[in-house]
């Protein structure tokens, strides 16, 4: 039994292999990712366009399928397109650069990814960081207001209860601790009653 792996036919000897690999393929098919291997000498850079699986770095050796190359000093393309459109329908996703070059030269239908992250200008960027620190000085201050009338009121509650523990008398189970407490007792209403009078 002949089965393709890396681009060439080998001999199985057991006849399950394939479809073991055929079954990986399938299951980790969302997995794969085309992208674009450096190759060349310092200075003078060629790209493989690769199928491999996304976590396996740029440089890796395990790849499924090379399907292309790119020289960048030439703008040179060479593209199988019909294994591009293979691994696009099993699941494989192009990278961003990948994508753009896939849409130049009509491979793909869609619109280009912008890859350059979003330029703001120094000014525009001074303008916004002075706005977030008003935005979260403001949102300190309230804060700290909110934080005094709670500590207030708190206060405020804290004096009336002292207040009210200062103005009725001591007592255990009804009776006074002491003569001398039990006499002032007595002697507070009959004080009260004689200045309404």
């Amino acid at each position: 039994m002949l089965f393709c792996r890396r681009g060439e036919f080998v001999t199985v000897t057991n006849p399950r292999r394939p479809l073991i690999f055929i079954r990986f393929l399938v299951r980790y098919r969302d997995m794969l990712k085309i992208r674009m291997q450096r190759r060349g000498r310092i200075n003078m850079p060629s790209y493989r366009l690769i199928v491999v699986e996304h976590t396996e770095g740029p440089k890796t050796g395990n790849i499924v399928e090379k399907v292309g190359t790119y020289e960048p000093r030439s703008k040179t393309r060479a593209l199988n397109e019909d294994r591009i459109k293979y691994w696009m329908s099993v699941g494989a996703k192009p990278s961003a650069t990948v994508h753009n070059m896939l849409v130049s030269l009509g491979i793909l239908n869609a619109k280009k990814i912008n890859i350059l992250p979003a330029y703001k200008a120094p000014a525009e960027a001074a303008a916004e960081e002075k706005a977030a620190e008003a935005e979260k000085a403001a949102e300190h201050a309230a804060k700290e207001a909110a934080k005094a009338a709670h500590d207030a009121a708190v206060a405020a509650e804290a004096a009336e209860k002292e207040k009210e523990a200062d103005s009725t008398p001591s007592t255990s189970s009804g009776r006074a601790d002491s003569p001398q407490a039990a006499s002032e007792a007595v002697a507070e209403p009959a004080e009260a009653e004689a200045k309404k009078e």
